[in-house]
């Protein structure tokens, strides 16, 4: 495979697994839950690998740049309405998903509006570590409870999105701004 195209064939990968993670939360818990992560986190990983051949190769492709971000947005909302639906998320903890959600679609707008002007906001340290807390939060919240384990998992998971939701908002607001100069 051409080092071009291993990054967008992971991102391929990552949006193929997003209707496997949908299916499998159907099947009887708690293994699929098990599985359902596995998965999910083999779908995270794609994110950063194909991020970092990109980087590391020097490549990159406009259809990478496009679809990398979408796909990541797919998997999060795809697995939050996951979670919503099956009432692992609910109450004042849907605030958190509500945000994320939210600012996942401000960013996309923000990028493509930005992209007709060519300019292009990079992505931030703090950004990326959101990233990482929400997909452990998400994984947390699919696995749901490990019997005997001394900590809730779920509420891990909740606390999780929590700080996502924060660190949600300073990166949103931080993209806004940068981008407000180009408006």
């Amino acid at each position: 495979m051409k080092p071009t195209t291993l990054p967008n064939f992971l991102t391929f990968i990552r949006i193929a697994l997003i209707p496997v993670v949908v299916v499998l939360f159907y099947f009887d818990r708690p293994l699929s839950n098990w599985i359902v992560a596995f998965i999910f986190v083999i779908a995270c990983i794609t994110d950063y690998l194909d991020g970092y051949f990109a980087r590391a190769w020097k490549q990159s492709t406009n259809f990478g740049v496009f679809l990398d971000p979408v796909a990541d947005k797919l998997l999060v909302a795809a697995t939050l309405l996951m979670l919503v639906g099956f009432g692992r998320i609910q109450g004042i903890s849907l605030i958190p998903a509500v945000i994320i959600l939210c600012r996942e679609i401000l960013v996309s707008g923000l990028r493509e509006f930005l992209a007709e002007a060519h300019v292009s906001i990079p992505v931030t340290r703090l950004a990326k570590w959101k990233t990482a807390i929400q997909m452990l939060a998400l994984t947390f919240l699919i696995i749901e409870d490990i019997p005997g384990f001394p900590l809730s998992i779920e509420a891990l998971g909740i606390f999780g999105l929590w700080i996502a939701a924060l660190l949600t908002l300073i990166t949103g607001f931080d993209y806004l701004r940068a981008g407000l100069k180009h408006m």
